[in-house]
């Protein structure tokens, strides 16, 4: 069972893995999370981004800053990131600009220290999400692509909601009903929950 951190004033879930050999993988870097990371003595081997928007990436630069290697679908931009969208509303938002180490635009497996990923690209939300799938496990990190009783917001800069929906339906509801879904905000939920009753994308 992953660890879960929250953090940031959009309340933004970061997850650390354990993989088989002891070491650690961190799913987005919401603030504050190097601080927590730092906090239990852990450096994990990669971070895995579920996709680029501010409140998933605010500590990314000093995870980076670590040691830690970048995982990401796309390279860095402040298109992705959103960051300028948002001071122009009057948020005081700044991510600090890092590198993105691996691409994974294309991939569909990822193997790190033992622990195999299927990844699935799930654009709509962002064009840059993807979701990464323990088999093994049955736990799927999904970002803001899908959550309990919703789905990511289509309504940002390249979002998309009917690209969206497709997507959850045909890459994220034929995983087996028990997988365990850890999303970019609000509780844990399964796929056979929000294939039976999400509003947006069920039966």
């Amino acid at each position: 069972m992953p660890e879960r951190f929250t953090g940031g004033f959009v309340q933004t879930n970061g997850y650390l893995i354990e993989t088989p050999d002891g070491s650690h993988l961190l799913v987005d870097a919401p603030a504050g999370s190097a601080a927590w990371l730092k906090a239990k003595g852990i450096v994990p081997t990669a971070l895995l981004l579920t996709h680029q928007h501010y409140d998933h990436v605010e500590d990314a630069a000093a995870v980076a800053a670590m040691g830690v290697r970048v995982f990401a679908h796309a390279a860095y931009s402040t298109d992705l990131t959103l960051e300028e969208m948002m001071r122009s509303y009057g948020m005081p938002v700044h991510v600090e600009p890092y590198a993105v180490d691996e691409l994974l635009e294309g991939r569909t497996s990822l193997e790190i220290n033992g622990l195999r990923l299927e990844l699935a690209h799930v654009p709509g939300h962002s064009p840059d999400s993807v979701t990464f799938f323990i088999r093994e496990s049955g736990e799927l990190f999904s970002g803001d692509t899908l959550f309990e009783g919703s789905i990511g917001r289509p309504d940002l800069p390249g979002g998309d909601g009917p690209l969206l929906i497709d997507g959850i339906r045909e890459k994220l509801f034929v995983l087996p009903e028990n997988t365990q879904v850890f999303p970019g905000h609000g509780p844990t939920t399964t796929i056979g929950a929000e294939r039976a009753g999400n509003p947006y994308c069920g039966d």
